[in-house]
């Protein structure tokens, strides 16, 4: 579909950014080591369920969840219910009950879980766009239409991404990494090993439907009402929480606009966008080499703020332009790949 090619490109870059850390270890570790780190996360996990709070909690469930068979106390169910019963529990604990669903039985996303954002979170674009995705694969298009509504009069835009990095940075230290987690090809030791658990893990939680909406948006351009409401998506995802969302929402400002000025600073924005990730999964690929690197990641993590906030903070750390230089042009995918 015209004007899909370029969003592609964008997430094509956004999305293999956080896992490059996670990816490289696996192309080296053997399958002992694999399973050396899987047996630290359960260990880790134990602990932290000893904790009453939610953000510990929550970085439990997210520890457990790749668990094969996990004893009932840690499975990411059990883990969640408690972590929405903790102190400071909130929409990002609901958030990663999404996935707490079985995809072989079409269970997924987790209803009760988006019914319950629905009313904790219902300013949140994210929600709605949840919800649009289902309603699309569900031919329901007068909920779909309603769902892109609610969407484009959210203020702000969320996946809360950033929340289940901090949960996961915060708690990952809670035991050290044993000998047999280490990469032998990796400088970064321990702090390698936190880094691949916490970015991996961290770039598996729930996604609204991105190339959806895209394909829905432009499929009714024609339509007055449709086309404003997808631009003004458009507008809370050029400042939301999320690579991926900023880069739909200005893929929707430059095929749906009909300023050309507009077009033309959206398509910049989006170079600019994808300049920044390609450095952010440079850094990872540096960290699992550069123990100060990782430890600098680790930290940023830490101190929370949106998945954006991060990748934006460790660009500045390293002094990274934010904006990609005269003439860099990203990399064109492979005739077919699209």
């Amino acid at each position: 579909m015209r004007g899909l090619r370029p969003l592609a490109l964008a997430l094509a870059f956004a999305t293999a950014a956080l896992p490059l850390a996670a990816s490289a270890e696996k192309a080296l570790a053997p399958k002992d080591r694999q399973a050396a780190l899987l047996k630290f996360q359960q260990d880790l996990a134990s602990v932290l369920a000893l904790r009453t709070e939610a953000q510990p909690l929550l970085g439990a469930a997210l520890l457990a969840r790749p668990l094969a068979r996990p004893p009932e106390t840690l499975t990411y169910h059990t883990l969640l219910e408690r972590a929405a019963r903790g102190d400071g529990a909130g929409p990002s604990v609901t958030w990663a009950q999404l996935a707490d669903c079985d995809g072989k039985a079409g269970s997924c996303p987790n209803a009760d879980a988006m019914a319950s954002l629905k009313q904790q979170v219902p300013g949140n674009a994210a929600v709605w766009m949840l919800a649009l995705g289902r309603d699309l694969a569900a031919a329901k298009d007068a909920d779909a239409r309603a769902d892109l509504t609610q969407a484009a009069q959210a203020k702000t835009y969320d996946d809360y991404l950033g929340s289940s990095l901090q949960a996961l940075a915060r708690t990952v230290s809670q035991l050290p990494p044993p000998p047999e987690t280490y990469d032998p090809l990796s400088g970064a030791g321990s702090a390698g090993v936190q880094l691949t658990i916490v970015y991996g893990l961290g770039a598996t939680q729930p996604l609204p439907a991105f190339p959806a909406t895209a394909r829905y948006c432009e499929s009714h351009k024609d339509d007055e009402g449709i086309r404003n409401d997808c631009l003004g998506l458009g507008k809370v995802l050029e400042w939301g929480s999320s690579p991926l969302g900023r880069s739909l929402g200005l893929h929707l400002r430059e095929v749906l606009s009909p300023d050309d000025a507009q077009q033309a600073d959206a398509r910049r924005a989006r170079v600019n966008l994808v300049w920044q990730m390609q450095n952010f999964a440079q850094l990872n690929v540096r960290a699992q080499g550069e123990k100060p690197v990782a430890q600098k990641l680790l930290m940023l993590a830490r101190n929370g703020g949106t998945e954006m906030s991060v990748v934006l903070a460790a660009l500045n750390a390293y002094g990274i332009p934010a904006e990609a230089p005269a003439g860099y042009a990203p990399a064109r995918p492979k005739p077919g790949s699209e």
